[in-house]
C-alpha cells in the first residue's frame, strides 16, 4: 500500500476544520455571554449560538464520519487524494468505526498530542488511533 505522508494528513484535517469554520465564527458571534455586574450571574447565549453549534456538529459528524465511513473520504481527504481504509482489507471501514475512529484519537492527544506525530516515524504512517482501530490511510 502507498501510505499517505503526515503532511498530506495534516492537509486534509486541515480542509475538513476550515469547512467548519463558518459555523465555528457565527456560533461565536451568537454566543453573547455577559456577566450582571450586580448579581455577577452570566446570561445565556443567543439560542442562535445552540443552532451554530448543532450545525457545525452535524456537519463534522456526516463529514468525518458518514463520508469517510462510507468512502474512506471526507472531503479533505478527497481534495489532497487520500483515502481511509481497513488495515486488512484495503476497503472503507463503516460509519461506526469511523466514529469510533474518532473516539480512538482520544488516545493521541492525551500524551502531549505526539500520537498525532506518529505518522512521521511509523511504517505504516498511522497514529496510535489507527492502529486502535486497524486502520491506514492511503494514496
Amino acid at each position: 500500500m502507498n501510505y499517505a505522508s503526515w503532511g498530506i494528513r495534516v492537509g486534509a484535517n486541515l480542509i475538513d476544520g476550515l469547512v467548519l469554520l463558518p459555523f465555528a465564527i457565527l456560533a461565536g458571534v451568537f454566543a453573547g455571554f455577559s456577566m450582571d455586574a450586580e448579581t455577577g450571574q452570566v446570561s445565556n447565549p443567543n439560542p442562535l449560538y445552540y443552532v451554530f453549534i448543532l450545525l457545525m456538529f452535524l456537519l463534522n459528524a456526516y463529514n468525518r464520519w458518514y463520508l469517510a465511513g462510507k468512502t474512506g473520504q471526507s472531503w479533505g481527504k478527497k481534495a489532497t487524494g487520500i483515502s481511509l481504509v481497513a488495515e486488512a482489507t484495503g476497503q472503507p471501514i463503516g460509519v461506526g468505526k469511523a466514529f469510533l475512529r474518532e473516539l480512538a484519537h482520544f488516545v493521541d492527544g492525551i500524551i502531549c498530542y505526539i500520537g498525532y506525530l506518529f505518522p512521521i516515524w511509523d511504517a505504516k504512517k498511522q497514529t496510535i488511533g489507527d492502529k486502535i482501530m486497524s486502520t491506514v490511510v492511503v494514496r
